[in-house]
């Protein structure tokens, strides 16, 4: 299987220049899936921190690099929303978050908001045992018991540790919740949920958001395009 992915058929989420070359790097198996950006192009393309494969891969054996709190080892691991980027060596910390158009952007965060990541539910399901598992939405999951599954439900969101992996804040989806949009003609986009409409059948629910506080007209986009945050994962990002 190559190894390589032709720049005019990434998909919109990649940072990356369409025009300037045939082909760049192709995502390894991971999490996000074929959405996910391989770590070469955030290493290189977006942080100028490598100049190429084999500078990236040196900073990965290193360990210094870390991914929601693991140290990674390989430039292909897919980057998607809302990952915790940390590189130790240089104290910085960055998480992953929908620009405008839907591209990934790197948003600097301290140490403090570095310690957790957020993820959303996208999937629930009861194990052997009678635990349940909730499927975030970059494929990982998490695991609680019976008596604690009903407080979270698909849609909503929850803040997971990167060492302890344990569910540290949840934020429900709800009229009222602040989102902000992660696709779409409004993805980077932020405001509050003011209605769900229920499409009956198979067709998306819609979600109308309005952002009387974020200096906007407002909009509509379908369920699956918005995820659940809150005020601290906003204002922590610049301090």
């Amino acid at each position: 299987m190559t190894r390589h992915q032709k720049r005019l058929s990434v998909p919109k989420s990649w940072p990356v220049e369409r025009k300037t070359a045939t082909w760049t790097v192709k995502a390894g198996a991971g999490p996000h899936g074929e959405a996910g950006v391989p770590l070469l192009i955030v290493l290189r393309d977006v942080l100028g921190y490598a100049d190429s494969r084999k500078e990236a891969n040196y900073a990965l054996n290193q360990d210094s690099v870390l991914v929601n709190g693991d140290a990674v080892s390989d430039v292909e691991r897919p980057i998607g929303m809302f990952d915790i980027l940390t590189f130790e060596e240089r104290e910085e910390s960055y998480r992953v978050f929908p620009d405008e158009g839907g591209r990934l952007a790197l948003t600097p965060i301290d140490a403090e908001a570095a310690q957790s990541r957020l993820g959303k539910i996208v999937g629930k399901a009861q194990v052997t045992g009678g635990d349940f598992q909730f499927t975030l939405h970059d494929g990982t999951n998490v695991r609680v018991d019976e008596d604690e599954a009903g407080t979270y439900a698909p849609g909503d969101s929850l803040v997971v540790d990167n060492k302890t992996k344990e569910i540290v804040a949840h934020f429900t989806y709800e009229e009222g919740a602040l989102v902000t949009a992660v696709a779409g003609s409004h993805a980077g986009e932020i405001g509050r949920i003011d209605t769900i409409t229920v499409t009956p059948g198979s067709g998306d629910n819609i979600v109308t958001v309005t952002q009387d506080d974020f200096d906007g007209e407002g909009f509509e986009t379908i369920e699956e395009y918005v995820v659940v945050i809150d005020e601290n994962f906003i204002e922590g990002d610049d301090e």
